[in-house]
């Protein structure tokens, strides 16, 4: 079993995959968690390409039995995970008056609960041996709550929330947790399908965000970083 093991909760195919490319590049064996198997298909043929060693599970995340079976086999196939990239969100536009309640819930699930069913995996193990990596993927609304995202805001204030207890509680135990505000949209393949023509410079580039996950990941203890924005040069904050 390979010592160095990264989850990816949440690996679709833009920052999901960028993010377990760029692990599997520096020798992890990495688990692509996605409620949909067609989510993560690219990506494992990618890194099966370069040699990688992966492994996909299927996992939604607003089930904790789901995320805890998914965990188990990863405990199983590969080992006890020393990172965990929490990458799962859940979006539904609309007014307080126009969000049935079960959609509202489940937006609240996907977006904050599901961090803390992973979290609940990973941390034991992270703890008794002294290190490990919690990244959430966080998002302007993570910080503001704006008309008709409600849906989404809430659940993101939580997570930054969880990120901040989490950090807190653990951080003294060896486990770097940090929060990550995505300010912009990620340039993804269904993004430009929504805004043909729209130029690469205004939109955050995944790759580009999957270092900053690394040096996070890499940061000496002595200068951890809990929470850092990240948005386009052009982008107005």
């Amino acid at each position: 079993m390979s010592e160095k093991i990264a989850v990816i909760l949440g690996a679709g195919p833009g920052l999901g995959a960028a993010v377990a490319r760029r692990f599997s590049g520096e020798g992890f064996a990495v688990a692509l968690m996605s409620r949909r198997r067609e989510s993560f298909l690219r990506a494992q043929r990618e890194i099966e390409e370069r040699g990688g060693r992966v492994l996909s599970v299927t996992a939604d995340a607003a089930d904790a039995a789901s995320v805890a079976s998914a965990f188990d086999r990863v405990r199983d196939e590969l080992g006890a995970p020393e990172v965990l990239v929490y990458n799962a969100g859940a979006f539904r536009m609309g007014g307080i008056l126009e969000v049935p309640p079960e959609t509202f819930e489940e937006c609240w699930r996907v977006n904050c609960a599901g961090a803390f069913h992973a979290a609940q995996q990973v941390l034991p193990e992270m703890a008794e041996r002294g290190r490990g990596t919690v990244l959430l993927t966080g998002a302007t609304a993570s910080l503001r709550g704006s008309a008709n995202f409600s849906a989404l805001a809430v659940g993101k204030f939580g997570l930054r929330a969880l990120a901040q207890s989490m950090a807190r509680e653990f951080g003294p135990r060896g486990i770097h947790v940090a929060h990550v505000i995505i300010d912009g949209q990620i340039d993804t393949e269904r993004v430009r399908e929504m805004y043909p023509g729209r130029e690469s410079h205004t939109m955050l580039s995944p790759e580009s965000i999957a270092e900053v996950y690394w040096q996070l990941h890499a940061q000496d203890p002595t200068a951890w970083t809990l929470e850092l924005d990240l948005r386009p040069a052009v982008e107005r904050f």
